[in-house]
This record gives C-alpha cells, sequence and structure tokens, in this order.
C-alpha cells in the first residue's frame, strides 16, 4: 500500500524505496533507474552487457546532495543513464568495502578522491573511468562519451580495465618485512622529527587547509610526550594548541556541543557543518585523555557537552547511536548552527555584549550574507577580568545563554538526519562514554554505555561471534566492526571489570584470525572469508579519519596477549607493527594509531592487578593519575584470569604491578611511583 500511496505522490520512484538506508531512499525518486550494489544487478548488468555506473556518497554529504540536484533529478540526464548504464547507488557508509575499491580506482585514474564517487566499470565490475563531483554540462559529455567508446572500441575498453583493476590489486599491498623486528624509540624519534615540519604553531593542527581533527595524531602526540621528557614541552604545546583552538572554533558547535566534521579554513573556523559520530567519538576519548593528562578545565567542558549532544540528537530510545546529521537544511549549508546580529541582539537584550565579546560577534565571527559562526578567541580568565566578574559567574551567564539559545534553535527545522546504526562507529562512542566515565567518574556515562554494549549483544552478535555492520541489515560485518568493538570490549572491562566483556573480546578475535587474517603477511583482510569476492580483497592499512581496522586489530592482539599470556597473540602483533615500520618513519600523521602500539613495545608497559574486596575504589583511585602505557584486571574474589589468578586474600585488597612477568610485591596503598621503571621491585612472582 505505501509503493502505490508513494507512486502517487511521486512522478519518479525507482527500486531504492525498497531499502533502509537514508542515503539511498534520497535517492528513491529520482527519475535515475537507481539500483542497490546486489547479486541481481550485477547479473543484469551481465545479462543486458550495459556499463555499470557505481555512484557512492552518504547522507550528509553536502555536494552529493549538489550534484543529485543538478544531475540525478535531471529526467534528460536521467535518460542518458538509463539507457547506456545500470546505475547502481552506493552508500559509502553502508558499503565501505566497495566505496573502498572503487576510490582506489579513482585515485590512481586522477590522483585524488572525494565524495560523490562516481566511477563507471564494467558489466563484471572492473572499473574504467571516474571521478568526483561532476557539474551537469560535464556529466553530460561524459555519459555521451563513455557510452560511445564502449560501443565503438570495446576491445581498448576491456583492455584499459585489465590495467586499472591490477593497478587496484597492487596497490598498498603488504610489503612483507622479513627483518628481525627491532623495535627502537628512535623510529619514533625520526617520525616526530619529519611530522613536526608540518605543524601550524599559529593555529594548531596540520599546516595546510582543509583542516580535519584526526584524533588519533593528538592521541599518540600526547601519549609520546610522556615518553620522552626532552620533547614533553615542545609536543605538549603542540597538542595544547591542536585541542584550544578546535575547541574554540567554529568546527565546534559552541551552543550545543560536538564537532563538525572538518574546516574549510587553517583557523577552524568555518565548519564543513555535518557531525559525524566517529569524530565525535573519538574527540571525546581524545579530550577525556587529555584532560586526564593535564586537568585543563576547557577539556571536561567539550567532553560533556559533546556527550549531552550526542545523547540528544544521536541517540537511539533502544540505546543505538545513530550515524550523522546532515551539513544542510532548508537545503542550505549551516543555515541551522549561524546566528544574525540583529537576532542575537533581541534575545539576549543586555546580555548581548558579554555574548558577542566572548564568541565573536564581531569581524572574527562573520561569514556570509551578515552570518555569524560563533568562535571563542579568548579565555574565561580574560574574559572574566574584562567584565570584573568571576569566571565561576561567567560560566553561569553562559549557561543560562546557552539553554536560552539553543532551545531557540532546536524550532528551527532540523538537519537530516541518517539512522543507521553502524557497529563500528557505535563501538567508537562507546569507548568514548567508557573513557569519558573512567576520567570523569560520572556514572550516567557508564550507564549509557552498558546500555548500548547490550543492545549491540542483543542486535549485531551471534553466538558463534559472527558481527553485522548494521542493525537491522543482513550485510556481514567488515573488520572495522570486530577490531573496534575488540577494543571497546576491552575498555569496558579495565574499567568495570566484568570478565565478560574481556571474554567476548578475546572470542571476537579468535573470529577474525579465522576469518580475516592472511597467514603470508600476518595482517587482516577488510572482508570475511565468507563474504562474496569483489574484484579485489582489500587490506586497510593506514589511519585516516578513524584508525586502519589493521592497527585496532594489531594493538587488541597486544592488549589481550597480557591478559590471557598469549604468546602467539603478541608475535601476530609484532609481525603485523613490523610490516608497517617504514611507513611510521616517513608518514606518522597516517599511521599515528601504529606509532602507539610501537610504543607500547619501546616503553615501559604494566599490567595492574586489583584484587580484593576495595577493587572498584582502588581503582578509581588509579583513574586520577596518567598512565598510557598501563593495562588493568581487578576482581572481588577469585578468577582464573592470568594477571588475578592465586592473587586473592580474604578481607584484604592488593594492587600488583608488573612489567615483562616480573612484578613488584603486592601493597595496599596506591602511589604513582609504583609506575615508575626505576622504582619497580624486580621479584619474580
Amino acid at each position: 500500500m505505501r509503493d502505490i500511496l508513494t507512486m502517487q505522490e511521486h512522478k519518479h520512484t525507482n527500486s531504492l524505496i525498497k531499502e533502509t538506508s537514508p542515503y539511498l531512499l534520497q535517492h528513491a525518486h529520482n527519475p535515475v533507474d537507481w539500483y542497490a550494489w546486489k547479486d541481481e544487478t550485477l547479473e543484469k548488468a551481465k545479462q543486458e552487457n550495459k556499463l555499470i555506473l557505481i555512484s557512492v556518497g552518504y547522507s550528509a554529504c553536502h555536494w552529493c546532495h549538489v550534484m543529485e540536484h543538478e544531475c540525478f533529478e535531471d529526467e534528460k540526464l536521467a535518460k542518458l543513464m538509463n539507457d547506456n548504464f545500470i546505475c547502481i547507488k552506493v552508500d559509502r557508509e553502508e558499503r565501505p568495502d566497495v566505496d573502498q575499491i572503487y576510490m582506489l580506482a579513482v585515485q590512481l585514474m586522477t590522483g585524488r578522491g572525494g565524495w560523490p564517487l562516481n566511477c563507471f566499470a564494467l558489466p563484471d565490475g572492473r572499473p574504467i573511468y571516474g571521478g568526483t563531483y561532476f557539474p551537469k554540462k560535464e556529466w553530460m559529455n561524459i555519459l555521451v562519451n563513455i557510452a560511445d567508446v564502449y560501443q565503438t572500441n570495446r576491445e581498448k575498453v576491456v583492455g584499459y580495465a585489465v590495467q586499472l583493476t591490477e593497478g587496484v590489486r597492487l596497490s598498498e599491498v603488504v610489503k612483507i618485512n622479513k627483518e628481525e623486528n627491532d623495535f627502537t624509540i628512535d623510529t619514533l624519534h625520526q617520525c616526530y622529527t619529519k611530522w613536526k615540519e608540518r605543524f601550524d604553531n599559529t593555529e594548531g593542527g596540520p599546516d595546510k587547509a582543509p583542516k580535519f581533527p584526526l584524533p588519533n595524531n593528538y592521541q599518540f602526540l600526547l601519549r609520546y610526550a610522556f615518553s620522552d621528557s626532552e620533547k614533553q614541552e615542545e609536543v605538549l604545546k603542540h597538542v595544547h594548541l591542536t585541542l584550544t583552538k578546535m575547541a574554540f572554533g567554529g568546527i565546534y558547535d559552541q551552543m550545543g556541543g560536538g564537532f563538525s566534521r572538518y574546516s574549510v579554513d587553517h583557523y577552524w573556523k568555518v565548519p564543513h557543518f555535518e557531525k559525524m559520530l566517529y569524530d565525535n567519538a573519538q574527540l571525546v576519548t581524545l579530550y577525556s585523555e587529555a584532560f586526564r593528562a593535564t586537568q585543563l578545565p576547557l577539556y571536561k567542558q567539550v567532553v560533556y557537552e559533546t556527550l549531552a549532544f550526542v545523547e540528544r540528537e544521536l541517540t537511539s530510545p533502544e540505546g543505538g547511536f545513530y550515524s550523522a546529521l546532515d551539513a544542510d537544511s532548508e537545503g542550505v549549508e549551516g543555515k541551522y548552527y549561524v546566528w544574525q546580529k540583529e537576532e542575537l541582539q533581541t534575545i539576549l537584550k543586555g546580555n548581548f555584549g558579554l555574548f558577542a565579546n566572548y564568541f565573536n560577534v564581531n569581524e572574527n565571527g562573520l561569514w556570509e550574507e551578515g552570518n555569524y559562526i560563533l568562535v571563542r578567541k579568548e579565555s574565561d580568565e580574560i574574559i572574566a577580568k574584562k567584565y570584573n566578574i568571576t569566571e565561576k559567574e561567567l560560566q553561569q551567564t553562559l549557561t543560562e545563554i546557552k539553554k536560552e539559545l539553543l532551545s531557540i534553535r532546536e524550532k528551527r527545522i532540523h538537519p537530516g538526519l541518517d539512522n543507521k546504526i553502524i557497529i563500528s562507529w557505535n563501538a567508537l562512542m562507546l569507548k568514548a562514554y567508557t573513557d569519558a566515565y573512567t576520567v570523569f567518574d560520572e556514572p550516567h556515562f557508564l550507564e549509557v554505555a552498558i546500555k548500548n554494549v547490550n543492545y549491540i549483544f542483543n542486535n549485531a552478535l551471534t553466538e558463534d561471534n559472527k558481527l553485522s555492520h548494521l542493525i537491522g541489515n543482513t550485510i556481514n560485518g567488515f573488520l572495522e566492526d570486530y577490531s573496534f568493538l575488540i577494543e571497546a570490549l576491552i575498555t569496558m572491562y579495565e574499567t568495570t571489570f566484568d570478565e565478560t566483556y574481556l571474554q567476548k573480546a578475546n572470542n571476537l578475535m579468535h573470529y577474525c584470525i579465522l576469518h580475516f587474517r592472511d597467514k603470508d603477511s600476518g595482517m587482516f583482510y577488510f572482508t570475511s572469508d565468507e563474504d562474496k569476492a569483489l574484484i579485489s580483497r582489500k587490506m586497510e592499512l593506514s589511519d585516516n579519519v578513524i584508525p586502519s581496522s589493521n592497527s585496532s586489530i594489531a594493538k587488541s592482539l597486544f592488549i589481550l596477549a597480557h591478559h590471557f599470556e598469549n604468546e602467539e597473540f603478541m608475535l601476530m602483533s609484532r609481525k603485523m607493527l613490523n610490516n608497517v615500520l617504514n611507513e611510521i618513519v616517513d608518514y606518522g600523521a597516517g599511521y599515528s594509531n601504529w606509532a602507539m602500539l610501537l610504543l607500547y613495545y619501546t616503553q615501559p608497559f604494566y599490567e595492574v592487578a586489583i584484587v580484593g574486596k576495595s577493587v572498584h575504589e582502588k581503582r578509581k583511585e588509579l583513574n586520577k593519575h596518567y598512565f598510557p602505557n598501563v593495562i588493568f584486571a581487578g576482581c572481588e574474589n577469585q578468577s582464573a584470569l592470568p594477571l588475578l589468578k592465586n592473587r586473592y586474600v580474604k578481607d584484604e585488597t592488593f594492587i600488583y604491578v608488573c612489567q615483562d612477568k616480573t612484578c613488584n610485591e603486592p601493597v595496599r596503598e596506591i602511589t604513582p611511583l609504583l609506575f615508575h621503571p626505576f622504582n619497580m621491585r624486580r621479584d619474580n612472582n
């Protein structure tokens, strides 16, 4: 019945109307005969001997919307597409494996990539031509020319497809490092020396635009700073500059909390207004860790406001986390978030002066068409002195103003919500909530985390440890779904000492080894051996806006090796790290998660076991200190876990600190000196 009504309301309806992805549904009423990526679609191309057009995007992508309006809603262009091609629309977040293949092809052809991604391929899926955004006139020419050359010179087209497909297969091929792995801190010193040449030491972040937050970069640099006393001040200065500038900039939603995907300029001022779950998850983890290391109030404020945004706008009633908010509302980028000066004067009246000074409703915040992006330039201390009030009074006033403006903003037409619940991104936010709880001891954060992990267990995980990629979809989990969930579960265990989480993480790791691992290289494929093969089976090695699934797996192998005294896991982790050692030196920004693993191997790494009735109280005491290279295990009674076995003493709580299979004498009280390598009592236990 719904389909009949839809046909009456819209001039055109294609097969995407049967899909669940918000991005695909956005295109369900284009005059283009779009199909989803399915076996039957590919078979249709072969039967009709038509070229395939694979068009990839995502719901929060501004230029995807622009190209849809200019090209895919045009009936003349749609006829060209329908007559000559089998047109497949792909949600890159739903099918990252498909996106990965054709993005590589386009990058090989053009030297650049991005979304929207448009790639033409033979009926068997081998790519022949592609690019990103195409204006209407250029798109028409491309359609005509490709259709013509396929009809008149098919042999040439097939020959090019053969070459390009081989290029895709060979790109990012793992170079197996057969040299003995000799991990030293010098590798990271060389990495940092090269990397810092590209730092922007005025505005923070990289010395280029656009600027992406890349949380993993700054998490590594923060940890690296604490590994090298000589460089500590210099590295921390850059990390603090970057985190402060991001929190002060327009990339951060000053009224509602949460970060946009990137800034288009050097100054973090003008964001590309889409808000992604994965960015905000990693930034919560980063700012939480930075607060633990520095105790700076700004970092705590960012965490609390960002999680308030996530709970308000990206959380389902069942406890899952939605994927993204669009950049546009009412067809205009950023309209939901910006303000007019006169509007603010009318609302705020006597408080306008303070607000305008604090959030730069002046030439600093002016954007376009009289709109202001709220940005900060000065600290609370400086602003409070200007107005002869305390910082506490300043924050109280601002809290009331934010509450009022947020309630007014809520009445505007909201940006579109992508309500897909992706397991990998949910795992990142699960870890973020757990990290925030560990640092700030806010019980609600843990409640949200537990609700989310139970939701994942009940809706995406089978008894034989097989994950789905999405809630409510039959797409199998990709390596990133497993790797990020394993990391989150380890964090959940080390926070709550509920061994269920650690055992599930271990089980998922064994599943990955069985179904994703390449025995020759020791690395892991992005897709399972149970998935239908694409034209190439790829591995994700370099870290980007999210860490690579291989670096994530390698880190978890290291951690689980310690928890379970599993030497095989440790050897696997070492082999993987050894394969990318040279890349870490040459490109730290693209291998920062690997670099964190190298820190584990080159710095003292501790196992802390807490056993006894006061285990949770002692854990919370330890949470007040910053120890990057530590894992925690704990129990109130007996446990069979290797780090806890035979360590229970009735009516006592003991803390054991171990390094390299050597432990100090158990103690009852906590002191940071326990973790200094020179204070370790070298007693075998």
